[in-house]
């Protein structure tokens, strides 16, 4: 009889242990990062692990290559110790890569034109004004590389006292290679600084290679030697 009486009071308690484990399953939990901890790594798509290094490497690439082969455009203003500030209009994020990247895509617009604008040599214009501009002119940011286009462009944003040196854009690719369930994505970044008078261009790209796994151990299959 006791150990019938132990048994059932094992049962009660296991049933009472699988009930609060089913019910924590489906609550909520956060807590504030500290600026010291990690990024969360996304398991299925990129996320701010991705985003900002890559980020990070390709504006600093971009301002390196411009402050060195940048061209004087006409329109430029002038800071009080005489430096000139080229006026630069960052039209837009074109996601190409083979993930839906959410709300990361404003996230990247924001952060890039924060980085860019930081440089005194460069003067970015607000996106208010960029994108009234394509909606006044029902044109897509690609469409600004037509001459006419962007001729047309240049005129709303001057009638605003917003002229333009430069038009930058941001294009994210990947490639993805799959093996066995598990796979690698590449991701790239380009950003392209177009100059409106010459025509003439610079870019640069910065690139993040990361692993998915469908087991722990996917990781070592794959990349251990």
């Amino acid at each position: 009889m006791a150990g019938l009486k132990t048994f059932r009071l094992c049962v009660i308690l296991g049933l009472c242990l699988l009930l609060t484990a089913v019910g924590c399953r489906g609550r909520q939990h956060a807590h504030v990062l500290k600026q010291t901890d990690n990024d969360m790594v996304g398991s299925h798509n990129a996320g701010a692990e991705t985003w900002k290094p890559l980020i990070d490497e390709a504006v600093a690439k971009l301002l390196g290559k411009s402050s060195a082969t940048i061209l004087q455009a006409s329109h430029t203003s002038i800071h009080n110790d005489g430096s000139l500030v080229r006026a630069i209009c960052f039209v837009g994020v074109e996601n190409k890569s083979g993930e839906v990247i959410g709300d990361f895509k404003e996230q990247i617009y924001d952060h890039v034109n924060t980085l860019v604008g930081q440089d005194p040599q460069f003067r970015m214009i607000s996106r208010r004004y960029v994108e009234a501009a394509l909606a006044e002119l029902r044109c897509s940011p690609d469409s600004l590389v037509l001459p006419q286009r962007q001729r047309d462009f240049q005129m709303v944003l001057e009638r605003q006292n917003q002229p333009l040196d430069y038009l930058l854009f941001a294009r994210i690719t990947s490639g993805t290679t799959n093996s066995n369930g598990d796979y690698q994505r590449d991701y790239l970044l380009t950003l392209e600084l177009l100059d409106i008078q010459s025509g003439e261009s610079i870019s640069e790209s910065a690139m993040l290679r990361k692993g998915y796994h469908k087991t722990i151990f996917g990781k070592n299959k794959h990349y251990d030697d």
